[in-house]
């Protein structure tokens, strides 16, 4: 009897594995949603749409993006975290996904316990811009101007919380400025106040924000991280002003907790052969990202560290968003 029982269990055993490796083999065998909670346009969304278009192609399986801004990105984050862990909803996130839950006092998900890493893709520096009309040509012009003019000067964002705030109010701090800070619902809108000059000064990712440099239609006095970026050599860093200073945007792609080993392994294999191709590479290198194909393992440890990062810099400014 025992001999009988062992081997119906050795028997069950084959079977789940059976059915592991044909879920497996099927996988997706229907589109796939890709969860961005940031405004079409931003540079987070750019970065993950020029991959997420190209998905197809290896899945066969149509990739749905779907922007669900607010709350510096937490109702979108909120959405993809309690979503059906299947494989067959993605979140596309950056740097706000390590902030958020440090500013809000209530947070509906948590950002490491409630998300399976999957990689993160990309890397790069916001730029700090001006319109033309504010009349600063350098980072210690700017200074100078507020430093001048304490509480006159306001600086834009896509909402509280979010990189485009933190990125700013370090700066601030860090530089001893009394400026207002303005939230607005989403980078598009920042983008195109900055560009009509409703707001004097913003701080957006490079691949936003590159194509009005180029028109002269903004001024890019700096850039966020630590040293230059390759893309932009004449360009400096906001620590050439104000030693200490670091702060890049990070993009990434996770999926809600428990979702299937197998097609984590899939969209990562996916996505990394995407990041290898010359076409995806040079597209990048224009909107002055750098590529970061990491594996999931190394992904979580970057996620606990900007995490613990955030959160420091946060309690430090006395940030909090009821």
């Amino acid at each position: 009897m025992l001999v009988r029982v062992r081997s119906l269990l050795v028997l069950a055993a084959a079977g789940l594995l059976a059915a592991g490796g044909a879920w497996a083999q099927a996988y997706p065998n229907k589109p796939i949603r890709m969860i961005i909670p940031f405004g079409a346009g931003g540079s987070t969304d750019v970065l993950i749409r020029i991959v997420a278009n190209k998905l197809p192609e290896g899945l066969g399986q149509q990739v749905v993006i779907d922007n669900r801004t607010g709350a510096g990105s937490l109702i979108g984050t909120e959405i993809a975290a309690k979503s059906t862990a299947d494989g067959y909803t993605l979140l596309g996130t950056g740097t706000p996904h390590s902030i958020v839950p440090n500013l809000y006092k209530k947070v509906p998900f948590h950002p490491l316990n409630d998300f399976a890493p999957i990689m993160q893709m990309a890397a790069q520096p916001y730029g700090l811009v001006v319109h033309p009309s504010l009349g600063a040509k350098s980072l210690k012009d700017l200074i100078a101007l507020a430093k001048r003019e304490p509480g006159k000067h306001n600086y834009a964002s896509s909402g509280q919380g979010g990189a485009m705030h933190l990125f700013q109010a370090m700066f601030v701090n860090m530089a001893g400025l009394d400026m207002v800070h303005v939230p607005y619902k989403g980078s598009g809108p920042v983008r195109a106040d900055l560009l009509g000059g409703q707001i004097k000064i913003g701080c957006l990712g490079l691949s936003s924000i590159m194509p009005h440099v180029r028109a002269k239609q903004l001024n890019i006095l700096a850039v966020t991280t630590a040293k230059r970026s390759p893309a932009l050599p004449d360009v400096p860093s906001i620590s050439e002003t104000v030693p200490g200073y670091d702060a890049s945007l990070w993009t990434g792609v996770l999926a809600p907790k428990g979702t299937p080993a197998a097609a984590i392994k899939r969209i990562h294999s996916e996505i990394t052969k995407l990041l290898k191709s010359p076409e995806v590479q040079k597209t990048y290198e224009r909107l002055g990202t750098d590529i970061v194909a990491t594996d999931p393992k190394s992904f979580d440890a970057f996620l606990k560290g900007e995490y613990a990062k955030w959160g420091k810099v946060v309690r430090d400014l006395k940030l909090v968003v009821r």
